[in-house]
């Protein structure tokens, strides 16, 4: 890799559009990788705003920055990701998604339900909880922590 394609933090920092704290918290994490100058200066690769840009989104729609590490550790850090790496990466991202759209869909769908009935009472609705069924199922909010999505990512 020649000189010309590594860049100092600051330079990454403000074409990625983040803080350099930021940059500095990513390759902590083993995010993205860096190299050290021989006067200790952190360089990275110019493929490294790509990963940079692939994490910002990711945590922008809801994937944690420990789901987005497992997918990174398999990339290679000498180079940018194929196409087809990239195509793994949004087959994955595409199905956490589906499975947070599924899990806002039924939040919707229970909240419309208890608001448009008018009670608002989990222990008195005729609805949502007749009987006060849903004690049996033990403390706290259960209908939405016994989503299949929850089960999955354990």
């Amino acid at each position: 890799m020649s000189s010309k394609d590594l860049l100092p933090i600051g330079q990454i920092a403000a074409r990625a559009g983040v803080p350099v704290s930021t940059v500095r918290y990513y390759e902590t994490l083993g995010l993205i990788p860096a190299l050290r100058s021989s006067g200790n200066v952190r360089l990275f690769p110019r493929h490294v705003l790509r990963r940079i840009a692939l994490i910002q989104v990711s945590v922008r729609y809801g994937i944690s920055l420990a789901e987005v590490a497992v997918i990174l550790k398999d990339l290679p850090d000498s180079r940018p990701p194929s196409r087809a790496e990239w195509g793994t990466i949004s087959a994955t991202w595409g199905e956490h998604l589906a499975r947070q759209q599924a899990v806002l869909e039924r939040m919707q769908a229970e909240l419309t339900g208890c608001i448009g009935c008018g009670c608002l009472s989990q222990t008195r609705c005729a609805v949502v909880n007749s009987d006060d069924r849903l004690r049996t199922d033990g403390a706290g909010p259960r209908r939405v922590l016994d989503v299949p999505e929850a089960a999955g990512t354990e």
